[in-house]
């Protein structure tokens, strides 16, 4: 059965909302730069960090969600997630807190899908006993991931079900997968909509020092050539070194279809399956094989009720690192065969840096808006450019439309999640246009 995606909400490197994340996409623009003075990761007293570059949501303000008191007793990624899931409900013609009612407010739940959760609230907090000073009284309500899940609830009055996805790369895309088969449900109680956000937001020296170590992340001296930051991620290209640490919330609202027709709400798109497997290999390599991989991919599309050659448009997890590029490669080409060439292949990580465990999310809301031409209708859909795409690898010989966008009628596509600890994920929705 499909569930209906009647809202959209983004805040990202590339601006606040799904119009000014669209067109960013659309124009090819990059979100990443070089970390500065005022950055949380620059002020360190570590030298080579400050070589370094990041994706961040520079146009956003959080005190435009929260007050000030609020913002000091919780971590970055609550008042992003906030925002974005607003936008959801507002573009949804949801009405959220008060507005909502009792009953509806039974009847409509959340998932939050997050790799580090609070992790910038906690290292604060570590920082302050080591200095000598009181940790804050919210240290372990914000270390907690599903604590954040509930402060959404709080905040937007959803007394439905409110669950936490934590599982690296795969955390939003699997949060979607759940809700969906909440929505599909006829269990009592369950729900008749859902909002679905992935967030992350932890621009840290700590973290990224932790992934130089795991030599994930670009680590050039982009100093040297600061006019090359911006294109600093490079999915599939042969320069690629690593991908860029980004940030950002991303939002869907998801109803049963016959909830949405009730309230006569624009279908903005329906999600149609979603597939999940454990390569039980390693903790940070992908079993070299890619077979768990490809049948995640398989599985969504049999949920979804078609065959591999519907699917239309894929974007790639595309991370901007040799060995998860290659192999996602290998993995397409065996869960589609030779229509793994007729696909229009794209990954918005080389305009907005890798934003961890809220990247499916970041790719859903991308893709779908790109599809609707949710920036500009009268410029007609599109398929989502690879930023910074120049010279692709000889080992990644897919369409991964390279620097700009492309016109397109397809509707029907798929979202493609690898994470740490051996986990796939995969999506499969489909546009839909008035």
């Amino acid at each position: 059965m499909p569930v209906a995606v009647t809202g959209l909400g983004a805040v990202s490197p590339l601006g606040v909302g799904v119009r000014a994340y669209v067109g960013g996409l659309r124009a090819g623009r990059s979100g990443v730069r070089l970390l500065r003075s005022g950055d949380a990761a620059f002020d360190s007293g570590e030298p080579e960090l400050e070589t370094r570059v990041v994706a961040a949501c520079d146009d956003w303000d959080p005190a435009s969600c929260l007050e000030a008191g609020d913002l000091r007793r919780l971590p970055r990624l609550l008042p992003m997630a906030l925002a974005a899931a607003r936008e959801a409900c507002g573009h949804a013609g949801l009405p959220v807190g008060d507005g909502l009612g009792e009953d509806a407010s039974r009847r409509m739940g959340l998932v939050l899908g997050t790799g580090a959760g609070g992790i910038d609230f906690t290292l604060t907090q570590a920082e302050a006993v080591h200095a000598g000073r009181s940790p804050s009284l919210w240290t372990i309500t914000n270390a907690t991931h599903g604590n954040l899940a509930g402060e959404l609830s709080i905040r937007l009055g959803l007394r439905g079900p409110s669950l936490c996805v934590s599982d690296g790369c795969a955390s939003a895309s699997d949060a979607v997968g759940l809700a969906m088969s909440m929505l599909r449900s006829d269990r009592p109680g369950s729900p008749d909509a859902m909002v679905v956000v992935g967030a992350d937001a932890h621009l840290r020296w700590a973290c990224l020092r932790g992934m130089e170590l795991l030599r994930v992340i670009t680590r050039r001296d982009w100093r040297q050539t600061p006019e090359r930051a911006a294109g600093a991620s490079r999915p599939f290209d042969r320069d690629r070194d690593g991908f860029v640490l980004g940030e950002g919330a991303w939002a869907v609202v998801l109803e049963r279809p016959e909830h949405a027709r009730r309230r006569e709400a624009r279908r903005l798109g329906d999600l149609l399956g979603y597939g999940a497997t454990c390569d039980a290999y390693h903790r940070v390599r992908p079993e070299p094989s890619m077979e768990e991989s490809a049948r995640a991919i398989r599985l969504a599309i049999d949920d979804a009720g078609l065959a591999p050659e519907a699917v239309e448009v894929a974007h790639y997890h595309g991370t901007s690192t040799k060995l998860n590029d290659e192999l996602e490669t290998v993995a397409m080409k065996l869960a589609f065969g030779d229509h793994a060439r007729r696909l229009v292949g794209h990954s918005v990580k080389g305009a907005i840096g890798h934003p961890q465990g809220a990247c499916g999310l970041a790719a859903l809301v991308g893709t779908l808006g790109a599809l609707l031409g949710a920036d500009d209708a009268s410029a007609g859909a599109f398929a989502p450019p690879t930023a910074h795409l120049e010279t692709p690898d000889e080992a990644c010989d897919l369409d991964y439309t390279p620097r700009e966008a492309r016109a397109t009628e397809a509707r029907t596509f798929l979202v493609n999640c690898l994470a740490f600890g051996a986990k796939n994920s995969a999506l499969v929705a489909r546009a839909r246009r008035a």
